[in-house]
């Protein structure tokens, strides 16, 4: 192991009350002075380089299984491509694909466009963004993708947004016990779903003789906890760059439904809403003079990553138009985010909604402030003026 480093004083811990807010300082002078960082306070490493931590997301020896059995909680997550490692997470990703992959996702584009109509037809003039906004967005889009019926829509909801809570692998054993019941409750309601056969990808994914019941399940509990509460503050995480910039709006006006996916990314990479992935090593693993023991605890920080100046001309501003864009917000290698297809093609029809039906759009008072919690990353009130 090198020598330990620690962060300059005065400057805030990332994972502090005072960094959560504002991270990006820390992760700054990490990436540029110790970008494998062994933290004294988690007792994990910290990578915070883009090269490291894609590399980290694609290496066998970082294993995802082992990362989620780190978590603050007395019982594991059901099984699921989050949750396990290769054979058995390719031999899931393959049926997941029906349910999320490009070809799903182009049979839902009439459905999710008339998500996007509906919620955009029925805001009022003033709006809090995540309460009016990103909460019913996702809500649409994950009902859509999964079949759910509209009279149920409430219920499944609720049990999504409870169930968010498993997002975050540092998560204190109180939510983590409220995490659980709020698990086992949204996989009841799902196979009570499925049981009423709904058809489309949810049959075909159902009647996949690769998979159990419970695996089965878990594919469809992982996209809504997965899914549901990124979706969400994507949307508020988006418009806070978005909205003091009135030429980003007027090129999504402008630009096309291709321009919209790129900024779709971008937004992503400045913001990502899952700022790290755990693993754990299980093999000695060397990054320069860096050397990673095995069974170590590992977060691959890709908010940092996403902004590394070794990667990306002008890492801290808005490019809409930035191609290629090597994000790591999706993640890398064999876990990269199945769902990535939806929410870019889902997070462009709402964001081009939204600048071409109101070209006035602003915030409404003071600029929103950051939430001082880790994952999400997301704002606190953010209430806007469409008119």
């Amino acid at each position: 192991m090198t020598a330990l480093r620690r962060l300059p004083a005065g400057l805030a811990h990332p994972f502090s009350p005072a960094g959560r807010s504002d991270p990006y300082p820390a992760y700054d002078w990490l990436r540029a002075n110790d970008p494998v960082h062994f933290d004294v306070t988690t007792r994990m490493w910290l990578l915070t380089a883009h090269e490291h931590c894609a590399s980290a997301l694609k290496d066998p020896r970082f294993s995802a299984a082992l990362g989620q059995r780190e978590r603050v909680r007395d019982d594991d997550l059901p099984a699921s491509m989050l949750t396990t490692d290769p054979p058995d997470h390719n031999r899931l990703r393959a049926p997941g694909m029906a349910l999320l992959g490009p070809a799903a996702v182009r049979e839902l584009a009439a459905a999710l466009t008339a998500v996007v109509d509906g919620l955009l037809d029925g805001l009022a003039d003033a709006a809090e963004v995540t309460r009016d906004l990103g909460e019913p967005f996702a809500t649409g889009v994950l009902a859509r993708t999964l079949l759910v019926p509209r009279e149920d829509e409430a219920a499944f909801a609720d049990l999504a947004r409870r169930a968010s809570v498993n997002l975050d692998p540092l998560a204190g054993p109180q939510a983590a016990r409220e995490g659980r019941v709020a698990m086992g409750e949204l996989t009841r309601f799902l196979d009570a779903h499925v049981a009423r056969e709904p058809g489309g990808a949810i049959a075909r994914l159902a009647e996949d003789e690769r998979l159990t019941r419970p695996e089965m399940l878990g594919i469809l509990s992982l996209a809504v906890v997965g899914g549901w509460r990124p979706l969400a503050e994507m949307v508020g995480n988006a418009l806070f760059w978005l909205l003091p910039r009135p030429e980003a709006l007027a090129a999504l006006r402008e630009g096309g439904d291709e321009l919209a996916r790129t900024a779709v990314d971008e937004l992503l990479r400045l913001e990502a809403p899952i700022p790290f992935t755990a693993r754990v090593t299980t093999a000695e693993v060397s990054f320069g003079d860096a050397v990673i023991p095995a069974g170590a605890r590992v977060l691959a920080v890709v908010a940092a990553a996403n902004r590394d100046p070794a990667v990306f001309d002008r890492p801290g501003d808005l490019v809409l138009t930035r191609s290629p864009n090597p994000h790591l917000a999706f993640g890398a290698g064999t876990h990269f985010c199945l769902g990535a297809p939806l929410v870019r093609q889902a997070g462009a029809l709402l964001l081009r909604g939204l600048a071409e039906r109101f070209p006035a759009i602003r915030a409404d008072g003071a600029p929103p402030a950051w939430a001082p919690v880790l994952v999400p990353r997301r704002l606190g009130e953010f209430r806007i003026r469409l008119s």
